[in-house]
């Protein structure tokens, strides 16, 4: 377990806050965030409860509309409420899948019962195929990522629920709606509150896991069904969420380099993870106005790097904020500056296709933004969907994640309230 101690006086403001708005729990690595985290309290409003809804329709938007959701360029095509999955309290993570050998689409849906596979082929008729129960307790945290074929699921605030493992191929021949049992659990993590997988390398990091510090937990995936425990950094302690990549930026220094970008609670923690036995820090900035450092993802070229802080705009104030990084010089990144939506609702998790960055804030839902020079952080929003029509306050209700990476383009967006979005994007 991390000890409760700020590593600035900024963290010890953020301690008297959650000291102030929380009741205090301790499920995971982070007693304390974790009592306002995502749903358990905040500021004494009970959030994250399911909110009944039923598609009638395929909805296009028109006039700033889609059914009941305010929206931009995004149609609604498809929904999957929370009672089609089991009636869950809340769902959570959401990620992607496409068969090769079938042409078929597929979403996994996290809630706090498991994880539901959908098949999103036709997005206006999703089928749900099954689901994977969670492997210990119901909880509201569920993170999902695919190698492969394989699907690696894991929980936080679920002691001995290690990382599942299931075969996707099997739902070619579901009866649906299944239950499924995992192929297999990698029980070298217990509890850990996220997964981070390098496709391209075959290896997977748990992190906030009760290993490692709540570092990176290292994976070895390149036998997808026996996964082996292949290291551990834990240098700068607790890792919130991070993406692991075979670095080809401008640094020359680093070209070929297995590198991962950490969001470390108040850091931005850069990593040299090529040696698995013997990993090393190369960097570790914090930065103004740090609340908690919470996730974010890199532009393709490698060259700038998207973090969100998911506790600033109650903190400091302010509308959801968005931090861009130079990653340019990987021993030296530093901020060149902030995005400010509209509205100030949470953020909560963000993705980058192309010149694109697919955001899930909360009670904003999902927006998305035009990359225009990173150097100014000058973004501008182009698209949007609100799955929250009932307000942008800073509460935890809302959408916790957006899978922007199927091949026909279908968007799937996970709302924590109402459950699993298909959607539709329209910039031309």
């Amino acid at each position: 377990m991390r000890p409760l101690i700020p590593r600035s006086a900024l963290g010890l403001v953020v301690l008297l806050y959650l000291l102030a708005t929380a009741t205090w729990a301790q499920p995971g690595s982070r007693a304390g965030w974790l009592a306002v985290h995502e749903g358990q309290d905040h500021g004494g409003k009970e959030d994250s409860l399911p909110i009944p809804y039923s598609m009638a329709e395929p909805a296009d938007c028109e006039r700033g509309k889609a059914d009941i959701f305010q929206c931009k360029r995004v149609d609604l095509l498809g929904h999957v409420g929370l009672p089609a999955v089991g009636a869950p309290q809340s769902a959570n993570d959401v990620w992607g899948w496409f068969d090769a050998r079938t042409g078929r689409e597929y979403g996994l849906m996290g809630h706090s019962l498991g994880t539901t596979f959908v098949d999103v082929t036709d997005p206006r008729a999703p089928i749900v195929v099954g689901t994977l129960p969670t492997e210990t307790v119901e909880t509201a945290w569920r993170d999902i990522k695919v190698y492969g074929n394989w699907a690696y699921i894991v929980a936080d605030g679920a002691p001995q629920h290690g990382v599942q493992v299931f075969n996707l191929k099997r739902l070619r021949r579901a009866a649906p709606p299944e239950v499924f049992a995992p192929n297999r659990v990698y029980d070298g993590v217990g509890s850990s509150h996220n997964i981070a997988i390098n496709e391209e390398t075959g290896y997977a990091y748990a992190v906030g896991s009760d290993t490692c510090e709540g570092g990176l937990h290292m994976i070895d995936l390149r036998r997808p069904a026996r996964p082996t425990f292949a290291g551990c950094f834990s240098e700068d302690g607790y890792t919130h969420d991070a993406q692991c990549v075979v670095y080809r930026g401008p640094d020359e220094d680093y070209q070929g380099h297995e590198i991962c970008f950490a969001a470390n609670e108040d850091t931005l923690t850069v990593v040299d993870v090529s040696d698995k036995g013997a990993p090393r820090l190369v960097a570790r900035p914090t930065y103004e106005g740090a609340g908690y450092a919470h996730q974010g993802w890199l532009t393709e070229d490698h060259a700038w790097f998207f973090l969100d802080d998911e506790a600033d705009e109650a903190i400091n104030d302010t509308n959801t904020r968005t931090l861009v990084w130079d990653v340019s010089d990987l021993d030296q990144p530093f901020v060149t500056g902030a995005h400010f939506s509209s509205k100030p609702s949470v953020d909560h998790n963000q993705y980058v296709r192309g010149e694109l960055l697919f955001q899930s804030n909360y009670t904003r839902g999902l927006q998305v933004l035009r990359i225009l020079d990173p150097s100014r952080a000058l973004l501008r929003e182009v698209a949007r969907f609100d799955t929250h029509p009932e307000d942008n306050a800073k509460t935890f209700n809302g959408t916790w994640s957006v899978y922007p990476y199927l091949p026909s383009g279908t968007l799937l967006l996970n709302d924590r309230n109402r459950g699993l979005f298909v959607l539709g994007l329209r910039l031309r």
